[in-house]
């Protein structure tokens, strides 16, 4: 039990050690009495240009807390709610075998530590690399254009979170973001993290911390498996009994699918035995990039280089007139590149990426649009798939079939007019680009939403749709093209004992609500069944 103030605020120039004494005066209490003193949340205020606040939440531990609630009868002042508690009742039920969870992104990460944490000596399987060949492979990738298929941006350890921004900012209100974010700082995260308002971690920091976070699941008993892939699920009376790993049947009554939303190969195993899912919306465009100091400068104004402020960010959204189509803003990285994010032979994607500092010349984000089923041509549940294979097909053969991209400057993108050369912003997309018309590797819907969005961005943000931004084809991967389909204890409503989990599965966004997601799947297998 704690007391929890919300919206104290400090000056852009006020020293932060004073935000006690703030706290204090709150309370009508003295310092001295206050035991413990926690920054819980921080956020910048710049609506006012010309004042620019921090906004802050902080969390007091003292003495007859619920009597200085009441005496400072303040609606920001209130005794704080219990964060995430993961002792709970354990099933008595005896697991025949270990718990198997498949992939290392977010879900399966945080699947597999709170179950070893608790006793179950989990197997997880992933299908790529452990992080530190992988940052090797996917170098490689980005120099040459040599894909490795099964280790990739998209596949390996900690998923393709792990080549990103790492951002942690989720729309979810749940107490096991707590947790979460609370298992990053163990594994070597900065502890601002669990702090800020739009925490994010940086490429260069999650390497490491994935690897901690794996080598903790070890330690506690559990094993984990890379370059093993799932090729097949057994099934005997719509009972989970076995998976094939390499060819080796693994036997488990417990399966926590934690498969990322690029996992193709694996969605058509799972349609093809049997698995219900139905296809989902998602949305697809490009990534844009523009000058970080141009985007510094319209969100923090005259205090764009102030030391207090870092990288700044936008988050934009739109509904089409014309079109009446959805467009966004999507995983903006601020200092951050471009970089080649293809999974598949012949079909090219891009994703963003920041380091922890953010610091290089470019902003970058996906400016996408809203697809849905109406847009997808077939009858199965994997048509949206489909949809995402056509258009990166495109991209591939139009940016010369050796996975460079095609990019177009936005000020020709709205004239419909192929660039010849790069103006004051420099494209980072590795390993190289070649100017092309855009709209040969997008639908016209998208490319009609794009141009109107663009003129309404750039009121928003001065400069958003200036001559000189590049746009970078094609981004697909916003989310999964398919749900499958659970039930309330978060089992496929076709299979008993396979829990899909994640992204991948249709149930999250992000690395965050990936992880919780994660964690839940893990709590009903413990409901269920006593520890190993």
């Amino acid at each position: 039990m704690a007391i929890r103030i919300n919206n104290l605020s400090l000056g852009i120039d006020e020293d932060i050690n004073s935000l006690k004494k703030k706290a204090s005066k709150k309370l009508r209490i003295s310092e001295n009495n206050i035991k413990k003193f926690n920054i819980i949340r921080e956020s910048i205020d710049a609506r006012r240009k010309n004042n620019i606040r921090f906004m802050y939440s902080v969390e007091i531990k003292c003495d007859n807390e619920s009597r200085i609630v009441t005496k400072a009868n303040s609606k920001d002042v209130k005794i704080e709610e219990v964060k995430y508690n993961s002792e709970f009742q354990f099933g008595n039920k005896k697991m025949q075998h270990r718990p198997v969870v498949v992939g290392m992104g977010p879900a399966g990460m945080f699947a597999g530590l709170v179950l070893a944490q608790k006793g179950y000596r989990p197997i997880v399987i992933e299908r790529g690399e452990k992080v530190e060949e992988r940052t090797k492979t996917v170098e490689e990738f980005w120099k040459t254009g040599k894909l490795n298929l099964e280790s990739n941006v998209q596949f390996g350890e900690g998923g393709a979170g792990t080549f990103s921004d790492g951002k942690l900012t989720t729309r979810i209100k749940d107490s096991r973001c707590d947790f979460v974010l609370e298992e990053f700082v163990k594994g070597g995260a900065h502890e601002e993290i669990l702090y800020q308002g739009k925490p994010h971690i940086g490429t260069d920091v999650l390497k490491k911390v994935v690897k901690n976070i794996r080598e903790n699941i070890i330690e506690l008993g559990g094993e984990v498996r890379f370059n093993s892939k799932l090729q097949d699920i057994k099934i005997k009376d719509n009972k989970l009994v076995g998976i094939v790993v390499n060819d080796e049947e693994i036997p488990c009554e417990a399966l926590i699918l934690a498969l990322g939303h690029s996992s193709r190969d694996t969605y058509e195993m799972l349609y093809n035995r049997g698995i219900f899912m139905t296809p989902k919306p998602f949305a697809i465009g490009v990534r844009i990039e523009h000058s970080q100091i141009m985007i510094n400068e319209n969100q923090y104004g005259k205090f764009a280089e102030h030391p207090r402020l870092k990288a700044a960010d936008y988050k934009l959204t739109y509904t089409s007139k014309k079109t009446n189509r959805g467009i966004y803003s999507f995983c903006m990285c601020p200092g951050g590149e471009v970089v080649a994010a293809a999974s598949e032979e012949g079909r090219l994607v891009t994703n963003g990426m920041s380091y922890y500092n953010r610091d290089k010349e470019n902003a970058n984000a996906a400016l996408v649009v809203t697809v849905g089923e109406k847009d997808f041509a077939g009858d199965t549940p994997l048509k949206g798939m489909e949809f995402q294979r056509y258009y990166e097909s495109l991209a591939y053969e139009l940016g010369g079939g050796n996975y460079s991209a095609p990019i177009q400057l936005v000020g020709d993108f709205l004239k419909d007019k192929v660039s010849t050369n790069l103006g004051s912003i420099k494209s980072t997309y590795r390993p190289g680009y070649e100017f092309k018309d855009l709209r040969k590797c997008l639908p016209h819907s998208v490319i009609d939403t794009l141009k109107e969005g663009l003129v309404v961005f750039d009121k928003k943000i001065k400069g958003f749709a200036s001559n000189d931004a590049v746009m970078t084809g094609i981004e697909t991967r916003t989310s999964a093209p398919v749900r499958i389909e659970r039930n309330d204890e978060l089992q496929s409503i076709s299979v008993k004992g396979l829990y899909p989990s994640g992204e991948g599965a249709g149930f999250a966004g992000g690395i965050m609500s990936a992880a919780v997601d994660g964690l839940k799947s893990a709590e009903n297998i413990m409901k269920k069944y006593a520890p190993k």
